[in-house]
């Protein structure tokens, strides 16, 4: 099969990726195999071709927003059947004993394990994944509307809870990629009101379309006092930022999982009045099923800017240069 592998992680620039031949994956026990007809490309993919995530295996093949077909079953599968479209999200595994786990917080399993990270995702035209971990998707959803769902989509729907927003509150979005897009329209659609700070202008005018009271640039102070914010850019010196935009008592909830570093906060001007910061890790399945019923009820605005799969590391650079709007999605499958 044909697949991009990170070769060597760097700079974009440096083509890190490579499209390469592979033997065809085998399921095992569990598992079933994939066709991917298209996969997501996450912000996430762009740490790991970079080296801001250390990898856990060479030559990993990225991509953790898969959408595709079941073409073949592993032992002791039994529940998806082959010729079945599923979704393959980034968690795809955990031990199920731990207190995390136990707790049902399966996102803090110290033994979780990543699609795209720790196995092989979906760059590629095929893909094995566990089936306990992958997702039914509903068939009127088109390929390329629901796969950023499936990690921009839940992630952020993570972040908004953590967030603490509370009812008609305003909220402050920092950065607006393919995560904060859908997460806007949520708050909307809940009565909120919703203000996007960003340094692309493209971005600032896709905000606009979809509802944002006011979009304007990262580091300026929005309109109002914020009742709480979501930190979707990388970029640690915004958190300074976004904690002096809240209101008293507000939350800063930070969405990615790399981060440049913070500097230093001031207590009096920065978090005084019980403002707080907290992260966000992962997700559980059950964020996947709960924020995949939303999105169907709420039916969701998902802009995808589509490539060929021949271009997957075009798409990374554009991701890397803030070209791209709303979510960027590989085309994989012939069609």
């Amino acid at each position: 099969m044909r697949a991009w592998v990170v070769a060597h992680p760097g700079p974009v620039d440096g083509q890190p990726l490579r499209l390469v031949e592979l033997p065809d994956p085998v399921p095992g026990a569990g598992e079933v195999l994939v066709q991917v007809q298209v996969c997501g490309v996450c912000r996430t993919d762009l740490h790991l071709t970079e080296g801001d995530l250390d990898p856990r295996r060479p030559r990993t093949v990225p991509g953790h927003e898969i959408v595709g077909r079941v073409v073949d079953q592993g032992p002791g599968t039994s529940r998806f059947a082959v010729g079945e479209r599923i979704g393959v999200a980034w968690l795809r595994h955990t031990c199920g004993a731990c207190r995390a786990c136990r707790a049902g917080r399966e996102n803090l399993c110290r033994a979780s394990r990543f699609t795209g990270w720790d196995a092989d995702g979906g760059f590629a035209e095929l893909a094995v994944a566990p089936e306990a971990y992958a997702y039914r998707l509903p068939e009127h959803w088109d390929d390329e509307r629901v796969a950023p769902l499936l990690c921009a989509g839940i992630i952020g729907y993570r972040a908004l809870r953590r967030a603490q927003l509370p009812p008609g509150g305003s909220l402050g979005i920092y950065g607006f990629g393919a995560s904060a897009h859908l997460t806007a329209q949520i708050a909307l659609r809940q009565g909120a009101t919703v203000h996007v700070l960003t340094r692309s202008p493209q971005a600032q005018a896709l905000a606009l379309r979809l509802g944002a009271r006011s979009a304007s640039g990262a580091y300026d102070a929005p309109p109002e006092p914020l009742d709480a914010a979501i930190l979707f850019a990388p970029v640690g010196e915004l958190v300074p930022t976004a904690l002096a935009a809240l209101a008293d008592g507000g939350t800063l909830a930070i969405a990615g999982i790399h981060l440049s570093d913070i500097p230093a906060l001031n207590y009096q001007r920065h978090l005084f009045r019980e403002r707080q910061v907290c992260s966000v890790t992962a997700n559980t399945r059950a964020d996947g099923d709960e924020f995949l019923a939303l999105a169907a009820a709420l039916d969701l605005d998902v802009t995808a800017t589509p490539y060929p799969f021949a271009r997957a590391d075009q798409a990374l650079a554009d991701l890397a240069g803030d070209r791209v709007e709303g979510a960027a999605v590989l085309r994989i499958a012939t069609r």
